[in-house]
């Protein structure tokens, strides 16, 4: 009797051994297909928005093209996608790099001519450059200049206000023209 009812321990220990055996494999195989369904997933929606976003640096492109074209102006177009126009150049001023702080006078308008800040009403604006919150494109742009210059700016949304625009007066996906005088510039040390 006790041969027969170790048998029947060791078969029904086998048998819940090889039932949770099983289910473990089964889940591990879902749960494997369903990562390899997620990772597919994930791969279309990635590709999804790269085809959305160069879809808007197109359409920006192109308005940034237009406004040129109209104003005839010769923009010099930057491998960042910033475009700038010295319609005053200094003749001595000094060349800016990160780390200097400058003043600059400006002026933000929307492509189609609407004003949305200026420095006429809130004065000289002094920042260090690559250093400080304020838009990226500036502080690219104005290392394109020299103390003493006077600048337009062209700076696509992704280097400005971006998808969700400043949420006052610049709206979602605009690029944005600066009009820029650089005031003063000191060295960093």
């Amino acid at each position: 009797m006790k041969v027969q009812s170790n048998k029947k321990f060791f078969f029904l220990n086998s048998f819940v051994f090889f039932s949770i055996f099983q289910f473990f494999l089964v889940a591990c195989i879902s749960q494997s297909e369903d990562d390899q369904n997620k990772d597919f997933d994930k791969q279309k929606v990635k590709q999804q928005f790269v085809v959305a976003n160069q879809k808007l640096v197109m359409k920006e492109n192109d308005e940034m093209d237009y406004y040129q074209k109209t104003h005839q102006m010769n923009f010099i177009k930057t491998s960042s996608g910033i475009r700038y126009f010295v319609y005053k150049p200094s003749l001595k001023g000094d060349s800016i790099t990160d780390g200097d702080i400058i003043k600059i006078h400006y002026k933000v308008s929307l492509l189609d001519g609407t004003e949305c800040y200026s420095s006429l009403g809130s004065g000289p604006r002094e920042f260090k450059v690559a250093m400080e919150d304020i838009e990226d494109g500036v502080h690219k742009a104005v290392q394109y200049l020299k103390n003493g210059d006077k600048a337009l700016v062209l700076i696509p949304s992704h280097l400005a206000h971006g998808l969700m625009g400043d949420q006052k007066k610049i709206p979602p996906q605009s690029p944005i023209l600066y009009e820029l005088e650089i005031i003063s510039v000191s060295k960093s040390n």
